[in-house]
């Protein structure tokens, strides 16, 4: 992973040569980092702070925006205008989003732990290719009332190799990459993803070390199984250095065209990959730089355009384990 605290430093030089500003959100009742808030310019782009509240923003590299966006779980939004960044921005705590006491029903209640597989795949063509303006959240029904406790997720990723002729070999040469996933997990409302089941940042760094799937540990967070299901969302942060931290990539590739600049989103490894396994449609995604933007079932005629569509690849295959518990 050399190569990639060469990058950082590399970046940092050229963050302090283009005048970069770097600015720290912090929460006014705790005055504690506001870690991975959202960054939205306005215009269905932006960014995310790192794990201290930390983000970096420049006219040089945005010149067409004007307003940024500052909103996080458990906070009200703050909009400030660009040319009056400070180096310290504070948020509100949203009084109806704070967290809950919770008080565990399943301490010392006998269970069995079942699992739902992920669907996993090596063939790159049916990949979703992360980005970070968008926001994957996978529905998972309960089959009865009984009391469950999440207590992993499974996330399907597929990797890269160095040699395009060896991808699909077992032994290929994988090619190195340190990635920052944000994962939510959120009631169902009316078959959309609804209110927050934890107000937690939960995150995962996946590297090419971890094969076909990344399994997340969230026993800890009293993820209990609501009646009529949950989503479990997926979101890249971005490329980390060696040590797991947030780096400020680049997140847009710039394009010059007759009638301006048009910035494309950066893909990001590991790809993602889709399933026509799923009998019903149990994806949705979103623009996660758009304020109030509603979540959209991944199918044919809900205005997506997507090739994976196209191939009928519906679903993006997570996994889960969970405990069901024992009648008391």
């Amino acid at each position: 992973m050399h190569h990639l605290n060469k990058y950082f430093i590399v970046f940092t030089l050229f963050l302090t040569t283009c005048g970069f500003s770097q600015t720290k959100v912090l929460s006014v009742e705790t005055n504690y980092p506001v870690s991975y808030a959202t960054i939205s310019f306005g215009n269905g782009q932006g960014i995310f702070a790192d794990d201290e509240g930390y983000f970096y923003f420049t006219k040089k590299l945005y010149p067409d925006v004007d307003s940024l966006y500052i909103s996080a779980l458990g906070f009200k939004e703050k909009a400030i205008a660009s040319k009056d960044l400070p180096k310290t921005i504070y948020l509100d705590t949203e009084t109806n989003t704070l967290d809950e006491v919770v008080i565990s029903t399943t301490v010392n209640r006998k269970f069995k732990t079942e699992t739902v597989k992920p669907y996993l795949d090596d063939d790159y063509y049916k990949c979703w290719l992360p980005t970070i303006e968008s926001e994957i959240a996978v529905f998972f029904p309960s089959e009865d009332d009984k009391l469950k406790k999440i207590t992993s997720v499974l996330f399907p990723i597929t990797l890269e190799s160095r040699d395009w002729d060896k991808r699909k070999r077992s032994n290929a040469d994988k090619r190195a990459f340190s990635t920052l996933f944000k994962v939510k997990f959120y009631a169902n409302n009316n078959g959309f993803p609804g209110d927050p089941l934890t107000y937690s940042n939960i995150v995962f760094r996946a590297t090419e070390k971890n094969g076909d799937e990344f399994e997340l540990d969230v026993s800890d967070y009293d993820l209990l199984f609501p009646d009529d299901g949950f989503f479990v969302s997926l979101q890249v942060l971005g490329y980390t250095d060696a040590k797991g931290k947030l780096l400020p990539n680049k997140k847009y590739k710039e394009i010059k065209t007759k009638t301006g600049t048009v910035k494309i989103p950066t893909n990001f490894r590991p790809l993602l990959p889709f399933t026509d396994e799923i009998d019903d449609y149990r994806t949705y995604i979103k623009r996660v730089f758009i304020s109030g933007n509603n979540w959209v079932q991944f199918k044919k005629g809900n205005g997506i355009e997507s090739s994976l569509l196209r191939s009928d690849l519906n679903n993006y295959g997570v996994g889960i384990t969970f405990n069901v518990y024992k009648d008391e």
